[in-house]
């Protein structure tokens, strides 16, 4: 390395290209020699070494070279370039490793730029302050995984995550949610933020000028012109009045419970003030669950101040069927199912889009029930099979059905297609119904597994469809039952038989 060096000097000096560019040998890691010049002065790119060469080579330029200097500095593109770089004299080094330090400082302001938000982040983290949101959860999703790192694979990661980072935290949904005293000045008002924002603070708002309560939170607002058009217009959803929003809930709800503000004193330390600590580090989990999240603990309770609208998902009771007539509606589809299986027999239907749907049973049992069902309608093409409550469902020959396993394999392949069918034929699926037991193709049952299979399936469809008759009284008229026969009758005559 000294001798390369020493070369290449030596040409600089003469003014000559002669041993400028010492080509790299096939089998040789050698380096290549390419001069360049860097800040108007020669130098040479040194890349292609280890670490441990690159600890040698400033150590044999430091002993040996006065005139050669080794940089690190950044490059255009960002990344890291090691170059060895000719000076004239001492003055020459000297300025020349002015001007990288200054290089090296401007990289570091612009470091300091484009981390942005993450300092005022840090800041409240290490300070431990009570952070305020109004259904916030998502909100620190969205802080954590931008500023911290991945989200973490469950839900008692995240949140004993977030508690580690942020000690203190208040969800003003909870709040008016929770305590009697708001619930009572709220009444059945909206819990949203604009709502409460303007019930609470009447005098803040510029919805409401009516005036609710006798104690208000005074709340002083320095603002530019521009601030102040939007203060007065009551720019909801816009990121900085909304947390102005959360704050002047927070503020008036802590003065209902008893905590009195007075202006140009230091607050107390709200974090651990009797009045609210039952309020604390306890989130409103977003989605309909009927529970709440305590980050403390990690763990999530129900609580009676919120109601699960809709049932819980239970994966085993779920039923995927796709490549339905787009002219089925969930009304359509929720109707000519419970005729079969009985009015209660759906929890709830989940349109993936028009020609797909999620639907949840009541009972586990019925997911492999509808899928023998439709697989013996589909291979028994008789008349009788025409008037079944399902065969508006298969029309068209291209309906597919199975387990919540086969969604969430469909779902995972590489392959991303707007309409489910698609991505379902990307990955070459071609069975019509897959059998929650065994997973087999339809073309591939055996003739004797099949006789028993519409023996007795046909026995339990008649009786239950005899149920669901009674209990809906939708009766199959006579005109149905020649319609059927008619159809079936010019089927026959074109040469079509049935299996």
């Amino acid at each position: 390395m000294k001798t390369k060096f020493q070369e290449w000097r030596d040409a600089i000096l003469k003014g000559s290209d002669k041993g400028c560019a010492d080509k790299e040998n096939a089998d040789s890691n050698e380096m290549q020699f390419q001069t360049v010049f860097f800040k108007m002065r020669p130098a040479v790119f040194l890349n292609g070494f280890s670490t441990h060469q690159l600890n040698l080579i400033q150590l044999v330029v430091r002993k040996y070279f006065k005139d050669l200097v080794y940089i690190c500095v950044v490059d255009e593109d960002n990344s890291w370039q090691r170059r060895l770089v000719y000076v004239e004299t001492e003055e020459d080094k000297a300025s020349f490793m002015k001007e990288v330090q200054q290089d090296l400082i401007r990289v570091e302001k612009r470091v300091e730029s484009a981390v942005g938000f993450r300092q005022v982040v840090d800041l409240l983290a290490s300070d431990g302050k009570l952070i305020v949101g109004h259904n916030c959860l998502l909100d620190l999703a969205h802080i954590y995984s931008k500023f911290f790192g991945p989200l973490p694979s469950s839900m008692m990661e995240f949140i004993l995550a977030v508690h580690e980072k942020f000690p203190y935290i208040i969800d003003t949904k909870h709040l008016l949610n929770s305590s009697q005293v708001i619930q009572f000045l709220m009444k059945r008002s909206s819990k949203s933020l604009s709502s409460a924002f303007s019930l609470l603070c009447p005098k803040v708002s510029s919805v409401y000028q009516n005036s609710t309560s006798s104690t208000y939170v005074r709340f002083e607002i320095q603002a530019d012109e521009t601030g102040s058009s939007c203060f007065n217009s009551g720019a909801k959803h816009e990121a900085g009045y909304d947390a102005f929003m959360t704050g002047c809930v927070f503020a008036q709800a802590c003065s209902h419970l008893g905590i009195k503000f007075e202006v140009h004193t230091p607050l107390c330390d709200l974090a651990r003030n009797g009045k609210i600590k039952n309020y604390i580090n306890v989130l409103y989990p977003s989605w309909n669950s009927g529970t709440v999240l305590h980050l403390n603990t990690g763990t999530e309770s129900l609580e009676s101040g919120y109601k699960r609208k809709y049932p819980a998902v239970i994966f085993a009771n779920i039923v995927l069927i796709w490549g339905f007539p787009s002219k089925f509606k969930p009304k359509d589809l929720k109707d000519c199912i419970c005729r079969v299986f009985g009015p209660d027999s759906i929890t709830s239907i989940f349109f993936i889009d028009t020609t797909a749907a999620l639907i949840q049973f009541s009972k586990e049992e019925f997911v492999n029930e509808i899928l023998v069902l439709k697989d013996t309608l589909e291979r028994v093409n008789d008349p009788i099979s025409m008037l079944h409550p399902l065969s508006k469902l298969l029309e068209g020959g291209n309906t597919r059905a199975a387990n919540y396993d086969t969604y969430r394999d469909i779902c995972a392949a590489s392959a991303s297609k707007v309409l489910f069918a698609d991505q379902a034929d990307s990955l070459g699926i071609r069975w019509k119904t897959k059998l929650g037991t065994g997973s087999q193709e339809t073309k591939e049952a055996s003739c004797n597994e099949t006789t028993t299979d519409i023996t007795s399936l046909v026995e339990h469809s008649s009786e239950v469809r005899a149920d669901s008759i009674r209990q809906f009284k939708h009766q199959i008229s006579y005109g149905d039952i020649l319609d059927s026969l008619n159809v079936s009758k010019s089927l026959l005559g074109k040469g079509m038989t049935s299996t």
